[in-house]
């Protein structure tokens, strides 16, 4: 009989706690892969060189890819970027204002942006080295068109 009531409370309580849980929408290798060569496809066509890196939103980088003609030095900064928006959801840009260069990964250049959902959910980021930071903010964009997720923060 006390075996019995332990199983059927230890029941109401896990299927208490699965309830409460809810699905997040998450950054997937296929998505990364498209904002990725989006990207690169961007850069092909405007003769840049770049380096391209995508980040889950807790900061795990998903895929990155370095051209042929970019600097080692831009495949990392690429990276610092891609994590600092992925973290914080903000785009580095904005981060550079913030005055807090001891603060963890946060980038202090243009050209890293976060990836929401189109119901303003933060997924992750892109990072872009190695042209100027302008077209470095346009890359990423244009990848991120491709995967249907916004750089703009939701209000």
């Amino acid at each position: 009989m006390k075996k019995s009531v332990f199983a059927i409370m230890a029941l109401a309580i896990s299927t208490a706690s699965v309830q409460a849980q809810t699905m997040r929408p998450v950054m997937d290798l296929a998505t990364a892969e498209t904002i990725r060569d989006g990207c690169l496809d961007h850069a092909r066509k405007n003769g840049e060189e770049i380096a391209v890196a995508i980040f889950d939103h807790a900061g795990r980088l998903v895929t990155y890819a370095k051209m042929d003609g970019a600097s080692t030095a831009a495949a990392e900064v690429a990276k610092w970027k891609g994590k600092s928006a992925a973290t914080y959801e903000f785009a580095s840009s904005e981060t550079a204002n913030w005055n807090g260069p001891a603060a963890p990964d946060m980038a202090t250049f243009g050209g890293g942006l976060p990836l929401f959902t189109s119901d303003g959910v933060g997924v992750g980021g892109v990072g872009v080295s190695g042209a100027v930071t302008e077209f470095d903010i346009a890359c990423g964009n244009a990848g991120a068109v491709l995967a249907d997720l916004s750089t703009d923060r939701p209000e």
